[in-house]
């Protein structure tokens, strides 16, 4: 398993090394430039800001320049919309408050997810399946984009229990609104996962002969289906949480919390390219590490998988 995850991780290297490179290129072919507007700069002052932020170069020493900076340095560069404040500045502001309601949203997702949809399979064909059933598909069908203005609406404007917005440090009372906005579509997928899961497990052969011995349901349940069972679940959940991570865009916009997914946005509406190529890179590594904890996750669970 150790010589797996190594030879996962060297190759991790060249494969953020292409993203990178495709990325730059993609941005460069873009029309227009960070410094465009409607009101076009005079050229002497286009050329000085471009010579100080090294955009007069070829395109060849530009790339060179910036992958050099990230791998000796982990330097994004500058950004240049923002003065006095470069790409590394506003992924420290902002991606601990993305990661902290997208680490909440995604425990609050597993675990009422699967737990609903170990009790539907279990109460299968029964009013609890038929209510969890319904649950999920109502889940399903509300988004996060369509949830947040409705907990404003209903919590904030009617009710007036919880704040409309900010974050405060992290408190419990902005975490709710967020979490819930964030989580609810995802639970509900991995509700479906799990259930189909989980009845197809229950009628295997091990399972029956588990029950010819006289074996209680619980350590049937738990001992002998929930491996098997969470395996789909797993193969699901990394995806999934890089989702809520660069899913948080509509979290920011709606409750202010001042998460990265904001300045992503920004960064494409301003053309600020560095600081879409840090963010880009900063995804693309968490989708990376994210599968690499799934497969280690998948092979615990499943004692036949070799790497």
């Amino acid at each position: 398993m150790l010589r797996y995850i190594i030879r996962r991780l060297l190759v991790a290297i060249p494969t953020l090394l292409i993203l990178i490179v495709i990325c730059f290129f993609l941005m460069q072919t873009a029309p227009g430039g960070p410094f465009t507007s409607e009101r076009p700069l005079p050229p002497q002052v286009l050329a000085n800001i471009q010579a100080k932020y090294g955009l007069d170069q070829s395109i060849w020493a530009q790339m060179w320049s910036y992958l050099k900076g990230i791998v000796l340095h982990l330097d994004f560069g500058p950004s240049y919309q923002y003065k006095d404040r470069s790409v590394n500045d506003i992924i420290t502001q902002g991606f601990p408050i993305t990661l902290t309601y997208g680490s909440i949203s995604f425990l609050v997702a597993v675990i009422i997810g699967v737990g609903l949809g170990v009790l539907a399979a279990i109460r299968h064909n029964t009013w609890v399946d038929y209510i969890a059933v319904g649950a999920t598909f109502t889940a399903q069908s509300l988004p996060n984009f369509v949830m947040a203005p409705i907990l404003i609406i209903v919590f904030t404007w009617q009710l007036g229990w919880l704040p409309g917005g900010g974050w405060n440090g992290g408190q419990w009372q902005y975490l709710v609104m967020p979490v819930i906005a964030l989580s609810t579509s995802f639970f509900a997928s991995i509700a479906r996962i799990t259930r189909s899961s989980m009845l197809e497990v229950m009628n295997s052969n091990f399972i029956r002969t588990a029950k010819a011995k006289g074996l209680p349901t619980s350590a049937i349940i738990w001992r002998h289906a929930m491996k098997p069972t969470l395996m789909p679940v797993v193969s699901y959940l990394g995806p999934a949480f890089v989702a809520m991570i660069t899913g948080s865009v509509v979290i920011d916009i709606y409750f202010s919390t001042g998460g990265i997914g904001r300045s992503f946005v920004n960064s494409a509406l301003n053309r600020d390219y560095s600081v879409m190529l840090g963010l880009t890179i900063l995804y693309g590594s968490l989708t990376i590490i994210f599968n690499l904890v799934i497969d280690v996750v998948y092979a615990w669970l499943d004692p036949k998988i070799r790497y």
